[in-house]
């Protein structure tokens, strides 16, 4: 198993960026996300705890379930099933609210399962896991700033 951690400062209110980072329909604003869409809605809120979303990004997609949904200083997530198939440990963000903004830490714990290669695949996973979680608040960083 492998951990990505990204964290970013963003400017802006809290509860703002915890409606992007929760809005499963907004991802496909993001570089790379082909859909998104809500399997199965969540008991209070729609994308909240036992909500099931499917993230697709082409020729990698998965199915995450989320829990421990606090709005808005964050939630976890657990990847159920994949393409390519990857063991997911767990997976959150949390959101800080600070003088300047909102802090945000966003991880995630996988390894790909596939023979012989899998842990070559977990480091490229993990590589361009760093590389989207920090895309993804950067572009919701300049979204906020630019309204």
């Amino acid at each position: 198993m492998k951990t990505i951690v990204v964290k970013r400062l963003i400017n802006a209110p809290i509860e703002q960026v915890f409606e992007m980072l929760s809005d499963h329909a907004g991802y496909t604003r993001f570089p790379g996300v082909k859909g998104a869409r809500l399997l199965t809605k969540g008991k209070d809120d729609p994308n909240g705890d036992g909500a099931v979303r499917r993230v697709d990004l082409g020729a990698v997609w998965f199915e995450e379930v989320i829990s421990n949904f606090q709005r808005p200083v964050g939630f976890d997530y657990r990847i159920l099933r994949s393409r390519p198939p990857i063991e997911h440990e767990h997976g959150g963000l949390r959101l800080e609210e600070t003088a300047a903004g909102t802090q945000v830490t966003w991880t995630s714990t996988l390894q790909v399962k596939v023979p012989l290669i899998g842990p070559l695949l977990t480091t490229m996973a993990v590589n361009t896991g760093e590389k989207a979680f920090g895309s993804m608040l950067k572009a919701i960083d300049k979204k906020l700033q630019n309204g």
